[in-house]
């Protein structure tokens, strides 16, 4: 079986995948076996992770054997103590996901080093699942757009502060505005302090994606009618999509994991 991995700054993803003889299933209807969100903690050892990740394996039977394991990252401290802690008590190397490695896509990029490692495996889902030019938009703690042309091309992509992000930065730096929960509003028009808030953070939020869907549309060269493919994962995904003008063409919460373990197929 393969672990996958997707450490980001506040949640990190874990998937199992099966082996179908002796090679990774490839088809559209991959999905991991099980998959857990744990919290990106700086504070946990290589111990308490070493030992989370085997009681996680061992609630889901005592002959699940894992063979490998792929991590991708955006805080390499805890990339670095996963490894670790995977060695040390599954007794397995991990591969860690940088532009180092084969991918199936050419990064066109001014330094192919900036690229994310939770980027390229959003970026190796889309050229393996779905049809190209593809636009993946991840709802996490900041709103990642990634670009793959029809050539198979990392051209690129947008990093926006997240929904989280702006209500806290809202409420962090404004006086008499209160902490609130992120739902989808009602209405534009706020009656009231949190509905205001709502609408300016949800709705905003909607606005900026269609616009920039539209502008990465143009700048890829593709018409609405056989526009690019739009795929979304992400914790916040479902907030906004009542709020889109755009139509979100594929959903996958999976998506990054999938990546995942195209990638080690690529690099086992």
């Amino acid at each position: 079986m393969l672990l996958t991995i997707d450490i980001g700054n506040t949640h990190t993803n874990i998937g199992v995948f099966n082996r179908i003889s002796g090679a990774y299933s490839s088809s559209n209807e991959d999905k991991p076996l099980i998959n857990w969100n744990i919290s990106s903690d700086l504070k946990r050892t290589i111990d308490e992770y070493g030992i989370l990740i085997s009681s996680l394996l061992n609630s889901i039977g005592q002959n699940v054997k894992i063979e490998a394991a792929i991590i991708s990252t955006v805080v390499p401290s805890l990339g670095e103590t996963f490894k670790a802690a995977l060695k040390k008590y599954l007794n397995i190397e991990s591969i860690l996901v940088s532009h180092k490695l084969k991918l199936p896509f050419e990064i066109d990029l001014d330094d192919p080093k900036e690229l994310g490692a939770d980027r390229i495996a959003n970026a190796a889902a889309a050229v393996k699942y779905y049809k190209l030019p593809a636009i993946v938009i991840d709802f996490g703690t900041a709103t990642t757009f990634d670009i793959v042309d029809k050539d198979k091309k990392f051209v690129g992509g947008i990093i926006a502060p997240g929904l989280k992000i702006q209500a806290s930065s809202l409420s962090s730096f404004t006086s008499k505005l209160p902490k609130v929960k992120i739902e989808a509003p009602k209405t534009t028009i706020g009656k009231n302090t949190i509905n205001a808030m709502m609408s300016g953070i949800v709705r905003g939020h909607a606005c900026m994606i269609d616009g920039m869907i539209k502008h990465c549309e143009e700048e890829l060269e593709v018409k609405d009618s056989d526009g690019a493919s739009i795929i979304a994962t992400g914790g916040f995904s479902s907030v906004l999509f009542s709020n889109l003008e755009r139509d979100i063409n594929y959903i996958n919460k999976d998506l990054t994991l999938l990546g995942l373990k195209y990638l080690y197929e690529l690099n086992k």
